[in-house]
């Protein structure tokens, strides 16, 4: 990922704008689940949902934003992009892991990242990252050149001896076609590492590197929400964030240093093949 130009005190101002947005998002979020919640609509498939929640959040997140920093740009998962003129922008979404909040899973979060640049992980550079638990009341807060906590402790990832000797984290997309060339790429994958894990909220997981729980995530076709925050926690947390496009889609493999040119290795082999 590109280097920040923002200044370190402004880093720190930002991220903490994001954690105190981020904590009352999640405190809506976890009421909205305890009073019930039902899919309000579906994007790319039956099973991609959204539920009023969902919109009821990030019109949250935006507004406060908004109140605070009306001149930066955002792009959120229900609401879409718009263009700012101070050169950052915040990159949002409001529940990650819908499916898990519909059915009452507690591995859901708020993401929350500012960015400088246009919204394209490809070509931004990260400011600062927060995601949070709102079931856990875990608190992810990172920011660029300074180090990743939880609940305030430092992170630092270590990681396995090898490969073959790590537990991995993955996700799937909604379509069809992209879950079938997933599925062939885990089971190339699967008979080489320790085991893989399934979490269903890419924030969380991305997080999960950083704590240790799992040593790496990888998935393909992971839009810039979902990946925005919690991958400035792993990278300053010392993962290591690569990724590459090809054909329609952006493959992301965040792991701990020490697996992580074999993992990327193997995953680019196995997509190539797919």
């Amino acid at each position: 990922m590109s280097t920040t130009s923002i200044p370190p005190a402004e880093r720190g101002a930002l991220a903490a704008l994001a954690e105190s947005i981020a904590l009352e998002a999640a405190e809506l979020a976890a009421r909205r689940r305890r009073e019930g919640v039902e899919v309000a609509d579906r994007k790319s498939s039956i099973v991609d949902v959204v539920t009023a929640a969902d919109r009821e959040v990030e019109a949250l997140v935006r507004a406060r934003i908004a109140e605070h920093r009306p001149y930066d740009g955002f792009l959120g998962e229900e609401s879409g992009a718009e263009s700012g003129s101070s050169g950052l922008t915040w990159v949002v979404d409001p529940i990650d892991g819908t499916v898990n909040y519909l059915y009452g899973n507690p591995m859901y979060g708020i993401s929350i990242a500012v960015v400088e640049g246009e919204p394209d992980p490809g070509t931004w550079a990260p400011v600062a990252g927060v995601v949070v638990a709102p079931a856990t009341g875990d608190v992810f807060r990172a920011e660029h050149g300074n180090g990743a906590t939880l609940n305030g402790e430092r992170l630092h990832v270590d990681g396995p001896r090898s490969l073959a000797e790590s537990l991995v984290a993955t996700g799937f997309g909604y379509t069809v076609e992209r879950r079938s060339s997933q599925i062939q790429v885990l089971g190339g994958l699967i008979t080489e590492i320790r085991d893989i894990r399934r979490m269903g909220a890419a924030s969380l997981d991305l997080c999960a590197v950083a704590t240790g729980m799992v040593d790496a995530y990888f998935e393909r076709g992971i839009n810039p929400w979902d990946m925005a925050a919690g991958a400035i926690v792993a990278e300053e947390a010392g993962a290591v964030v690569e990724s590459w496009t090809s054909g329609d889609a952006r493959t992301y493999v965040v792991a701990a240093p020490s697996i992580a040119a074999a993992l990327v290795e193997r995953v680019w082999a196995l997509e190539s093949g797919v």
